[in-house]
């Protein structure tokens, strides 16, 4: 028998803990500092940050401050003790499901008190051992993570590929019928690694060959496409192909919590009940759930916050690519930019930009993308100003020629010594 922390510390660390001692601090939980929007601090270093998932501005809109405000001051943060089923339902709750309800175009719903969790236990809750999962191969941790939960078996496609899904849909069919279950089918509405949007429209189309349901998350879609900001399901007009919509509040609503909606009023119900993640844990807080309600109200008479994102976006991608750097298959917000190289080079330039540029944005490396990439990825939102995504622009034009002529090759430079600037 051997002890579980001794197993432990002789360990690497795990696929992100291996790189613990050069990253932690910097690439790993890095301090940004100050207040939430476009300037923050970083390494003692004012930053123009493009690393925030907060596409609508609102995480320090002035509404959205004194609404939070206001739901404390009301509440407390204590309000209502207890899960849902036995003493934490208001009927605040059922008005924000309502609200979600109707601008997702879903006719029933219900809050789910984390984003993440609450993927995992939907998941958990829905799918049996007898069903079987069908999954697009970039599909979201916490996708995965409920497919493990479940011990369904499991059948992934290529990316968006739907010849790929079609053929694992003919070997799911022929699974799910000598089992007695069912077939669920996964993808995201919008990626956010990359990006691209799922493609939904032909994969509800595929319902007319093969029997099954369609679960999409769409955490980087609700609030940014389609109408309005009603989700990607709307931007491809499928409301009724879709059988399951969930979203998280926090990324264009900068709240935690999430909503999972449906057609078909039984299912809601059966999730009600059967949800252990909700059964067996508080319920999401009064002032949270205010916040929800009035962050749902300021989308909807602000399309402007909507339509300033997209506009950012839109001109650093087309100017990106007009200086010859490469954004992927983008189809939203999301702004990629790709380079070759390594570890080591990708290493360098987020150094070079976080302290020379004063530039912070995600890095990606392997095996989010293949080997022989690095990718930067800028998330422009509405609080950002048009002379912050130009100033961008110029930095990305002096990166690439400082990448093309090899100033990145250097080995990666001593983490320990950058800290102490």
């Amino acid at each position: 028998m051997k002890d579980i922390f001794a197993r432990i510390k002789e360990s690497t660390g795990g696929p992100l803990g291996q790189y613990r001692k050069l990253a932690d601090g910097y690439f790993y939980f890095p301090k940004l500092e100050g207040e939430l929007g476009p300037e923050m601090t970083f390494n003692g270093k004012k930053v123009l940050n493009w690393s925030l998932n907060n596409y609508l501005g609102l995480a320090n809109n002035p509404e959205v401050r004194a609404a939070d405000e206001e739901g404390a001051r009301r509440w407390g943060l204590a309000y209502p003790m207890g899960a849902r089923m036995m003493s934490g339902h208001t009927s605040l709750h059922e008005e924000v499901e309502a609200m979600l309800c109707e601008y997702t175009h879903k006719k029933h719903g219900y809050l789910l008190n984390f984003g993440y969790q609450g993927q995992v236990s939907i998941l958990d809750t829905i799918v049996s051992l007898r069903d079987v999962i069908v999954y697009d191969s970039e599909a979201h941790a916490c996708l995965i993570d409920g497919f493990r939960v479940t011990g369904a078996k499991r059948f992934k496609y290529q990316h968006n590929d739907i010849e790929s899904l079609r053929k694992q849909l003919q070997q799911a069919t022929l699974l799910a019928e000598k089992q007695g279950g069912g077939i669920l089918v996964a993808t995201e509405g919008v990626y956010g690694m990359e990006g691209d949007l799922g493609a939904l429209a032909q994969i509800c189309a595929l319902k007319k060959e093969f029997d099954f349901r369609i679960l999409i998350d769409d955490a980087h879609g609700m609030g940014i496409m389609g109408p309005e900001g009603r989700g990607t399901h709307t931007h491809f007009h499928v409301e009724d192909d879709i059988d399951l919509y969930f979203c998280a509040f926090a990324k264009s609503m900068a709240i935690i919590g999430g909503f999972i909606g449906c057609n078909d009023p039984d299912i809601i119900e059966y999730l009600r009940f059967n949800m252990r993640s909700q059964i067996y844990a508080k319920s999401l807080p009064m002032p949270i759930v205010w916040g929800v309600k009035r962050r749902l109200e300021i989308i909807k008479q602000h399309p402007e916050y909507r339509e300033k994102v997209w506009e950012i976006a839109t001109h650093l991608q087309k100017s990106f690519q007009a200086e010859g750097l490469n954004t992927g298959v983008t189809e939203s917000p999301i702004t990629p930019v790709f380079f070759p190289g390594e570890l080591n080079q990708g290493t360098n330039v987020v150094v070079d930009l976080r302290e020379n540029y004063g530039i912070f944005c995600s890095i990606v490396i392997y095996p989010v993308v293949p080997k022989g990439q690095i990718m930067l990825r800028i998330i422009p939102t509405a609080a950002h100003t048009m002379e912050q995504a130009n100033r961008t622009i110029e930095v990305f034009k002096e990166v690439k020629h400082k990448m093309d002529a090899g100033v990145y090759d250097k080995p990666i430079p001593d983490m320990h010594i950058i800290r102490k600037q």
